[in-house]
């Protein structure tokens, strides 16, 4: 996480995991997040969810940061860093 030089606004670097859960009366699998992480750097937040997507309850992956304007508390729309695996459409985000 990162504050600009004027002070109002925060960049945040998340790591954010996937797992496939079933849903009654359905035979396709649901993604839900499973873990989130929040990072001081991009390549902290890419490297773990590398390491994540690896793991045997992760389906997918994503790493991306979002800016936060500290004087409203609006947050922007995810710039992805990485996307690994089975993760959900950007509209669906």
């Amino acid at each position: 996480m990162t504050t600009s030089d004027d002070d109002t606004e925060k960049v945040h670097y998340i790591c954010q995991t996937y797992v496939a859960t079933k849903v009654a009366n359905d035979d396709q699998p649901r993604l839900k997040i499973g873990k989130q992480f929040q990072y001081t750097t991009a390549s902290q937040a890419q490297e773990r969810a590398e390491r994540e997507a690896v793991s045997e309850d992760c389906v997918g992956a994503d790493a991306y940061m979002v800016s936060e304007d500290l004087v409203s508390g609006e947050v922007g729309s995810p710039s992805f860093l990485i996307r690994i695996g089975n993760v959900p459409e950007f509209d669906d985000f």
